[in-house]
């Protein structure tokens, strides 16, 4: 994997930073700025927090956000950007290596001979590409990558190791696929013959002796699964196929490791799905919503454009579009911290009320008496 170098004068055209200092350093690693180690490193270091560590270790090529003030000559290059975070996908991206995976097909994978397979595209070691399947231009696939039959991966998509796509999937261009995720395997979705308990305790919040679940009958998954462009999906993340209509993940959309998206769930463009969300059957999810880290999404919940839910939110109901929400069941943010702060009054209002309760009782008995 070739290592790859620039000057602080091509990083900061790159970042649309302003270049502060000597343009032609050479810069090979960003780093941060306690790991600096000669003057081939750009110490990244956007908050103010990192300045005394920046001194310390005399840094020699720093990039800043506009906020720090360095005195003149306490680096030789500085690049100054707007937006931190911005500037850091902009560098990290200019510094990553591509993917190690040897062009052309491994001698081990296996391909159909109905299977179409692009132009320069790599499959690694031990995959299997099934009938009529097909991967798009300039696409890689690590090794022990399984593609249904009849599925369909776009151009220039990456698929790591482990990463199985089910029959009649479509995968847009550009998607990136992380370790042993699996998309299109069947929907959690089964009926009792007669009425079970969790029809029972919807309607009427308890389980009645004749309706337990004697017998689970399997409703088939007879959809697809349908992921648009730019998407990434992260490590041992699972989203099912719909069981008439397909599962659809929008354009541009972000999805975390460990995360489950049952079937039939419509998720919009740009979503971000953080860590360990669980998404059930049939949710209606607009575009740009964020779900914190443990969010869970009860099924057939619609949940409007812009929505964020803060981290372990329990939605239970339909959400409006901009709403910020967060708790279980979740509520609007605003609500919830004037919530949890009388929750921690509640102590005290309850020696104050045995205070009251006391006094009560002692005026009682010497009315009594009198």
């Amino acid at each position: 994997m070739a290592n790859k170098s620039y000057t602080m004068q091509e990083i900061a055209r790159a970042l649309d930073g302003e270049l502060v200092g000597d343009g032609s350093l050479v810069i090979k690693r960003v780093v941060h700025p306690s790991d600096f180690k000669d003057a081939h490193d750009v110490a990244l270091a956007v908050d103010k927090s990192l300045l005394p560590i920046l001194l310390q270790m005399k840094v020699q090529a720093a990039i800043i956000s506009r906020d720090i003030l360095l005195e003149p000559g306490i680096v030789k290059a500085s690049i100054i950007v707007e937006r931190p975070r911005l500037a850091m996908s902009k560098l990290t991206n200019l510094f990553a290596n591509a993917p190690s995976v040897a062009p052309g097909i491994h001698p081990t994978a296996i391909i159909e001979p109905s299977a179409k397979i692009g132009a320069n595209v790599s499959i690694g070691a031990h995959s299997y590409i099934s009938e009529a399947a097909i991967i798009g231009d300039n696409s890689i696939l690590y090794p022990q990558i399984y593609v249904g039959p009849h599925a369909s991966i776009g151009k220039n998509a990456l698929l790591y190791p482990g990463v199985k796509i089910g029959a009649s999937v479509v995968i847009g261009d550009r998607v990136i696929i992380h370790f042993n995720s699996s998309i299109g395997a069947d929907g959690f979705s089964f009926v009792t013959p007669k009425l079970g308990s969790v029809e029972d305790a919807k309607a009427s919040g308890s389980v009645g002796e004749d309706n337990t679940n004697l017998e689970l009958l399997r409703i088939a998954s007879l959809g697809n699964v349908i992921i648009g462009h730019d998407v990434e999906i992260g490590a041992n993340s699972s989203i099912d196929r719909g069981t008439i209509a397909a599962t659809t993940i929008g354009n541009g959309t972000k999805i975390d490791n460990q995360v489950q998206v049952g079937h039939n769930v419509q998720i919009g463009e740009n979503c971000m799905l953080c860590g360990h969300v669980g998404v059930a059957g049939s949710v209606a999810m607009g575009n740009r919503v964020v779900l914190g880290g443990a969010t869970g999404v009860a099924d057939h919940v619609k949940i409007g454009d812009d929505v964020i839910a803060m981290g372990m939110s329990g939605i239970a109901g339909n959400i409006a579009p901009r709403s910020v929400i967060g708790g279980i069941p979740a509520i609007p943010r605003q609500t919830m911290i004037e919530n949890h702060f009388y929750f921690g009054r509640i102590k005290k209002f309850m020696k104050k009320i045995e205070l009251f309760s006391t006094r009560i009782d002692t005026l009682e008995q010497n009315m009594k008496k009198d």
